[in-house]
Parts: structure tokens; C-alpha cells; sequence
């Protein structure tokens, strides 16, 4: 979206170099992540605290796994929704919205969230691990 501003309002960012930095993709890359890192930071600590108090048991852990995984019992599971949270805004924000690559990394990124979120679902729900 910036980007997109940027190429609607070029005549005006001549008068200040420093927009000028926006047409180039390493700036957005590295503005991106940090964009990304700062939404997932910033929506962390509630959404796991909100997360445990609707999963109520959390992730169930198989008995027959390693020793070391019962530590994990009740662990909230879907934290994946807070770096795709991360990665939609950055995207979002910073990317080049015209650039159909852009459309079809997020799409499979996306997809994969869903395939993700229909696993986790599961396991909370029927209450059993991942097979």
C-alpha cells in the first residue's frame, strides 16, 4: 500500500529523498519484517492468554511420545495465526500490490495457515494428537 501511494504521489516525494527509499525493495523487505515482528509481538502475550482460557486443556501430548513432550501439556496451539497475523499486515503495507507473485505467495502462504488452523482444530477439539 505504501508503495502503491508512493508510485501515486512520486512528483511529491522528489521534494524528500528520504521517500525515495520506499521504490526500493530491500528498504520494504527489511521494513516489512519489522512491521511483521512488531504485529506479532504486540498481539503475542494477549492472544496466547486469550487462547488458554478458550482451549481450556490445550494441546494434548501422546503417551507414548518422548518423555520431554509431557512438559508441553497444555500448551495453547494456533500460535501460527499470530506470524500470518505478522506477514498480512507487512504484506499488506509494504508490499507491491500490482506484482501478481506477490498475490500467489500469499495465497499459499494463506492456504497453508488453513491447513495449519484445520490441524490444530482437531486436536483441541477431539482431543487428540497428531497422528
Amino acid at each position: 500500500m505504501f508503495y502503491l501511494l508512493y508510485l501515486y504521489y512520486a512528483d511529491v516525494a522528489q521534494d524528500y529523498p528520504l521517500l525515495n527509499l520506499i521504490q526500493y525493495q530491500t528498504v520494504r523487505v527489511a521494513l516489512a519484517m519489522a512491521t511483521a515482528m512488531i504485529v506479532a509481538v504486540a498481539m503475542g502475550s494477549r492472544f496466547i492468554a486469550w487462547m488458554r482460557v478458550k482451549q481450556g486443556k490445550g494441546q494434548p501430548i501422546r503417551a507414548d511420545g518422548p518423555v520431554s513432550h509431557l512438559s508441553k501439556v497444555g500448551t495453547p496451539t494456533m500460535g501460527g495465526l499470530m506470524i500470518l497475523a505478522g506477514i498480512g499486515v507487512a504484506v499488506f503495507l509494504w508490499g507491491d500490490l500490482t506484482n501478481p507473485y506477490i498475490w500467489i505467495v500469499s495465497g499459499v502462504t494463506a492456504a497453508f495457515g488453513v491447513l495449519g488452523f484445520i490441524d490444530d482444530y482437531a486436536k483441541v477439539t477431539w482431543a487428540s494428537p497428531t497422528r
